[in-house]
């Protein structure tokens, strides 16, 4: 049986969500191919060990992030001005350029110029979501956020997987950048060739460099009643999910001495509740709950799956937290429908480049606190041995954020919302 949400889907959203989906799949595998080579590749350009190499990868890390905190206000109001079809295009047929770089790739400085441009073009995301705010009916759109969420887990589940494969197969550690180069490509021939655009010229409005940046995109958020302290609840969820990619193998190693093996097997099983959370149940438990409490119940249970990471005692209790945090796959796309409703079609490109500007502003400075705590808890000196210090402060930051969804979505202003799109290829 077709659901309500799926009839009353946009015709171009039809078309453009599997082209959307495979984007963003195809954009995390290129992605995560690289992670279990990079080190090698490291090494091998500078001629340094594993250790010092180490540097070397955390400033690749920290160059991506801040290229996406500056550009992605930037690329989001291009994409208000030009359409979205464009800027998606451009970003992918520059991320295929970024991986053929770091391919060919002779010392650092190379490797260090193809992360920035990767950085500044990581739009697919940013553009993807304003694409979805254009073509989807306010019943579906929690839904379509979760599918997006969901591909995104899926190919940086798999991208890792398919990367050490290449390598091994190829016995190079720049042969996986050459298939993500492909990928990326092929994919921007796929838009190029199938994809219609999703904002129609009478919506379009003109480019402002005060507005295509951090600062001016948070003004226009502020100028909306009750949106800034939702912004604020995402900052505080999205502190709080980064504190897994940061600590979560230096955490599991240290209290239960785990080996490579079985932290690729857990990962594994948080991928696999993530693509379910957001790919399954996201569709299911908004229409029922409403998007307020579906925020609120994806939140808390993120919370209670942390404070059992923090507090884990054996092997099992991470697996069984795990079950708990994916719900904040239902929150957070809940969160983010709730955003795009309240401003207009000429705003989605800026709303949703703030919102990645800010993540990646999290992605900057989350993993030094959270590992700067483990090791302050761990260590000879430690004021309390307390190994799960980052989760309780991840804990923490799920509870402000609930209080925050508390206080400011009731001061929303209510916007007449269409049933349907006049968007024009």
């Amino acid at each position: 049986m077709t659901s309500a949400a799926e009839s009353t889907q946009t015709p171009v959203a039809k078309r453009a969500l599997p082209f959307l989906l495979i984007t963003i799949l195809i954009d995390a595998i290129g992605l995560g191919i690289i992670v279990p080579v990079l080190p090698s590749l490291i090494t091998e350009v500078t001629e340094l060990d594993l250790s010092d190499a180490a540097l070397w990868g955390g400033a690749l890390i920290f160059i991506y992030a801040l290229m996406s905190f500056l550009f992605a206000p930037v690329l989001g109001n291009l994409s208000d001005r030009f359409g979205r079809r464009p800027v998606l295009i451009i970003g992918l047929v520059v991320l295929g350029i970024d991986y053929i770089i770091m391919a060919l790739a002779p010392n650092i400085w190379w490797l260090l110029v193809g992360r920035t441009m990767s950085g500044i073009a990581a739009a697919t995301f940013t553009t993807a979501n304003a694409y979805i705010a254009d073509v989807s009916t306010p019943e579906n759109r929690a839904k379509s956020y979760g599918l997006l969420g969901a591909a995104w887990g899926t190919g940086f589940m798999l991208g890792p997987v398919l990367g050490g494969l290449v390598a091994d197969f190829a016995d190079s550690a720049r042969a996986p950048f050459y298939l993500a180069a492909f990928l990326a490509l092929a994919n921007a021939l796929y838009g190029y060739l199938l994809l219609p655009e999703s904002l129609a010229q009478d919506k379009r409005r003109p480019f402002d460099l005060k507005r295509a940046n951090t600062i001016g995109a948070v003004r226009m958020v502020a100028r909306h009643p009750g949106m800034l302290g939702l912004l604020a609840a995402m900052i505080c969820y999205q502190i709080g999910h980064d504190a897994n990619p940061a600590i979560w193998s230096f955490y599991t190693m240290y209290k239960f001495g785990w080996d490579a093996g079985d932290i690729g097997w857990s990962l594994g099983f948080v991928g696999i509740c993530l693509i379910f959370s957001m790919g399954w149940l996201t569709g299911y438990a908004v229409p029922r709950l409403g998007e307020k409490r579906a925020i609120i119940v994806g939140f808390t249970c993120a919370g209670i799956g942390f404070l059992g990471y923090a507090l884990a005692t054996q092997s099992w209790m991470m697996y069984a937290a795990t079950i708990f945090f994916a719900m904040v796959g239902v929150g957070s796309s809940a969160l983010r429908s709730v955003l795009s409703k309240q401003v207009s079609e000429t705003e989605q490109g800026e709303l949703q480049g703030a919102i990645t500007s800010v993540m990646g502003l999290t992605a900057i400075f989350t993993p030094l606190v959270m590992t700067g705590l483990f090791s302050t808890f761990t260590g000879d000196d430690a004021p309390i041995h307390l190994p799960g210090a980052p989760y309780l402060l991840a804990t923490l930051t799920m509870v402000i954020s609930i209080l925050l969804v508390v206080s400011y979505i009731g001061r929303l202003a209510v916007r007449p919302q269409p049933a349907s799109s006049n968007n024009t290829d």
